[in-house]
């Protein structure tokens, strides 16, 4: 599709957009599986050596962030996008520059902020800090679409409105099984 084609496309509605992050936290925990999990076993069995929590924390945000904007310059889909027949692209309808996809990570990686709030306020432990990311990541920031008062049709969420970018649905048509 020419960039012309992509601008004028709609929004992905609200549990597209739910369905598109789970299929993607599924997809991603293969990449941390392979990126994370497997050094950091070997780092731990072989030498009995862990790493502190924040590098943990720096490691895995850097890894994710590498996924994400390698994909979003290529194609403007990482694979659950695809799935779902979703698209990043820019105001103009081209794929995103680095600069730009990385941006769209950062901004995208708000919604962290929440979280931590409510880890410290409540003291939550192990699997409720689990359940609380699920829950935030799957359902409350997806919501900020509705923040957008524009045409429904064009409703973007906050990491797309500060980055200047657009998630759209694509036709169906253009789905090629190969």
């Amino acid at each position: 599709m020419t960039p012309a084609e992509l601008k004028v496309l709609p929004s992905p509605q609200f549990w597209r957009r739910v369905s598109c992050c789970l299929y993607e936290q599924l997809v991603l925990l293969g990449v941390i599986a392979l990126t994370f999990l497997l050094p950091n076993l070997g780092l731990g069995i072989l030498f009995g050596v862990s790493l502190p929590s924040w590098l943990t924390f720096l490691y895995l945000y850097t890894v994710l962030g590498i996924y994400f904007i390698w994909y979003w310059t290529k194609s403007g889909q990482t694979l659950a996008m695809q799935t779902w027949r979703v698209r990043l692209i820019d105001q103009q309808g081209y794929t995103l520059k680095k600069r730009q996809a990385f941006w769209r990570y950062i901004y995208g990686s708000l919604w962290l902020i929440p979280c931590v709030l409510l880890q410290w306020a409540f003291h939550l432990e192990k699997w409720q800090i689990i359940e609380m990311l699920f829950a935030v990541a799957l359902f409350f920031w997806p919501l900020t679409i509705y923040l957008d008062r524009r045409d429904p049709m064009q409703r973007q969420g906050l990491a797309d409105r500060f980055a200047g970018t657009r998630l759209v649905e694509l036709p169906k048509n253009l789905v090629k099984l190969t």
